[in-house]
């Protein structure tokens, strides 16, 4: 069986379409997927970036590029009222549900409610009734399942999403949606196919062009 680590946060449109894109993606294989928020402006600011939607330009084009590629896979995908918006409501209610046995994790259900709440229908992410109702919604999934429901603003939430995002950090990571199988990190929409390769065993894995990528040296460093 196949380990597979999904980094995300619910704030990015990649992450959503790599989620709903992710069964057929691994179509066959024998995995286990675990699903781990993390906070995308953490990273971001330890590595000293600007989100996509925050580059004039750029915004437009992911928008528009990931309603192209919803088109593209099928995938319903509405733009929010806003964006960006302030996620760490959404992070911290997905991992009130984390469980004993799997800190740090939710489960795809969850996952799924987290992302289609902020990209199915076109409403505001933010909004604080909208969130009461999606608290509500896990709350009972909770309860169904015997388990208690933590303060998702109490600190051992808060403190878990830091937990998580330094953990993103320490595994070299740089943005989501992030994919860890076997010490090796694909990151975006677009590297599903590859990781579906590494998962079946491609040679070019075992070439060395993966580790030599990491050692092509700089030949200038942009003043800064």
């Amino acid at each position: 069986m196949h380990d597979i680590e999904f980094w995300f946060d619910p704030i990015s449109p990649y992450a959503y379409l790599a989620f709903e894109c992710l069964p057929q993606a691994l179509m066959g294989l024998s995995v286990q997927v675990r699903y781990r928020p993390v906070l995308f402006a953490g990273l971001l600011k330890a590595h000293g970036q600007l989100g996509p939607a925050e580059i004039p330009g750029k915004r437009d084009w992911t928008y528009r590029q990931v309603l192209w590629l919803a088109r593209q896979h099928g995938v319903p995908l509405d733009l929010p009222a806003s964006h960006p918006f302030n996620p760490l409501p959404l992070l911290r209610l997905g991992l009130a549900t984390a469980t004993p046995e799997a800190p740090g994790e939710t489960s795809r259900y969850v996952t799924e409610q987290l992302f289609r709440h902020v990209w199915r229908g076109g409403h505001d992410a933010a909004d604080p009734t909208r969130l009461s109702e999606l608290q509500a919604l896990l709350q009972d999934h909770m309860a169904r399942r015997d388990q208690p429901w933590p303060d998702a603003d109490g600190p051992e939430v808060k403190a878990q999403l830091r937990a998580n995002t330094d953990a993103a950090l320490a595994g070299g990571l740089f943005g989501v949606p992030a994919l860890v199988s076997g010490g090796k990190a694909f990151w975006g929409l677009d590297a599903l196919p590859m990781l579906r390769a590494w998962l079946d065993g491609d040679d070019w894995f075992g070439q060395g062009a993966w580790e030599a990528a990491a050692h092509l040296p700089a030949g200038a460093a942009r003043k800064t």
